[in-house]
């Protein structure tokens, strides 16, 4: 059992969320606890009226608690109504809210059984619930104390992190249903992972992401939603390409905007810290087991629930990785954690090369290719065909083997750059444009000789 709590600051945005699942046949409204009448006789006015009279008494800030108890998908069978309502009467209880108002809505729109409960946090006489440390210090032993009583999984089990992402994984068949189904899979993975995992950029964020298919999108750079720090969230498909309808951050229920994204940003610098050490010890070790690619260590690190997720460039250059636990629930760059923990050390240590396979075989190609020319140059033929005075091929032009000869430099030089190289000497187009002035100049130097040639060649006819 996985208990997630927020406090709200509207009530009607918290009912309304709940309310209009239900009328779209996504949720029921399983149980009102502390209310005057049944659940299926309260009408909107009923329920905000009842949460509204409380929160009238005090003038705190924050006045609502909006939570979920989510359950593993391998329980849904054993999670009937009558169980869930006693699950959330007693968590609620244990909680502290035993005597408060509450709604407890089922939702169905999820790869895992879960509920949503809504409340307050005023009492009826105008004082308020404490909150301070409420999910660790009360909702953490009261979690472990009802896993046990009732045989529920164990939140904090290692194997559930991994098969939690993939429960919760949006599926492309669903964008198929339009940006209602959209909207509904992009708001379970965001209130799975916002607030919970510790990233500190959007591109850390997109990288836990890409595990459930959906990314973070700033737009184009210059463009007007860039520029006034707008936010869309998109689904993936396998491939990683963008698909179906964009989602506003602005709205998700959760509003995990750019500005809200930048303050977890700032927090959670500080928050995953500690956790540094958990990667890099496991990092070592695997490398240590001589794994010898980066599948074998991705493989391997896969069963701590780490996922390592790898950069490549589009001709297939491994640029950057990214580490994420789900027991941590935090993200590194390899380059964050150290030294020896970019993705060229990671490779240098795995004793893999940086090298596209295309271009080894290009230039084993060439290599052959040069030794048969070679070959052929120093052929009896060849050679008696040089020694023979032959005007009419004295009077052809001499370059006929420069073209080829700047092709072949310039193709072999091209294939064998390593991106390594071309960030130490600047951009691309500045390394080929080294190599293609060296390859002029061998060509104007060539065609120089021949003209040096056939002037004196002339002049000795002319005598």
């Amino acid at each position: 059992m996985r208990p997630q709590i927020k406090y709200p600051g509207s009530l009607k945005r918290a009912l309304n969320y709940n309310e209009k699942k239900v009328q779209s046949g996504k949720a029921v409204l399983l149980d009102a606890v502390n209310f005057l009448k049944r659940p299926h006789e309260l009408n909107i006015h009923d329920k905000l009226n009842r949460f509204q009279k409380l929160m009238d008494l005090s003038e705190a800030d924050t006045k609502l608690i909006h939570l979920s108890l989510n359950f593993h998908p391998s329980e849904k069978e054993k999670l009937t109504p009558e169980f869930l309502k006693t699950l959330s009467q007693e968590y609620m209880e244990k909680l502290g809210f035993g005597n408060q108002p509450f709604l407890v809505y089922q939702h169905f729109d999820a790869g895992h059984p879960h509920v949503h409960i809504v409340s307050t946090l005023i009492r009826d006489d105008g004082t308020r619930i404490n909150t301070h440390n409420q999910a660790k210090e009360i909702s953490e032993p009261v979690r472990k104390e009802m896993e046990e009583k009732y045989g529920l999984i164990k939140a904090d089990k290692k194997e559930n992190a991994i098969e939690r992402t993939e429960a919760l994984r949006v599926s492309s068949e669903r964008v198929k249903y339009g940006k209602s189904e959209t909207l509904r899979s992009i708001t379970n993975v965001l209130d799975d992972v916002i607030d919970k995992y510790k990233y500190t950029s959007l591109h850390e964020l997109n990288a836990l992401l890409k595990s459930y298919n959906v990314m973070a999108d700033r737009g184009a750079e210059g463009s007007r939603v860039y520029r006034n720090k707008g936010l869309y969230y998109r689904v993936l498909d396998e491939n990683g390409h963008k698909q179906g309808k964009q989602i506003k951050a602005s709205d998700i229920y959760s509003k995990p905007t750019l500005e809200y994204l930048e303050k977890r940003f700032k927090e959670n610098k500080l928050a995953r810290a500690q956790d540094k050490k958990h990667f890099t010890t496991a990092i070592d070790w695997h490398i240590k087991q001589k794994q010898g690619s980066l599948q074998g260590l991705k493989d391997a690190l896969k069963k701590q629930s780490i996922t390592m997720e790898v950069r490549r460039t589009e001709a297939g250059f491994v640029y950057g990785l990214t580490f994420i636990s789900h027991d941590k629930k935090a993200v590194f760059n390899g380059s964050d954690l150290g030294t020896g923990y970019s993705a060229k050390s990671i490779l240098e240590r795995l004793g893999v090369e940086q090298e596209k396979p295309l271009a080894k075989e290009n230039n084993k190609e060439q290599a052959q290719t040069k030794g048969k020319d070679q070959d052929k140059e120093n052929s009896p033929a060849k050679q008696q065909a040089a020694q023979s005075p032959d005007k009419s091929k004295s009077n052809s032009p001499m370059p006929s083997s420069s073209n080829s000869q700047k092709t072949a430099i310039a193709a072999h030089e091209k294939e064998t750059i390593r991106p390594e190289e071309l960030h130490k000497n600047g951009n691309l187009m500045q390394e080929l444009s080294g190599q293609q002035s060296g390859a002029e100049a061998m060509d104007i130097n060539l065609k120089k000789d021949e003209e040096h040639h056939r002037k004196r060649r002339d002049q000795s006819l002319e005598r």
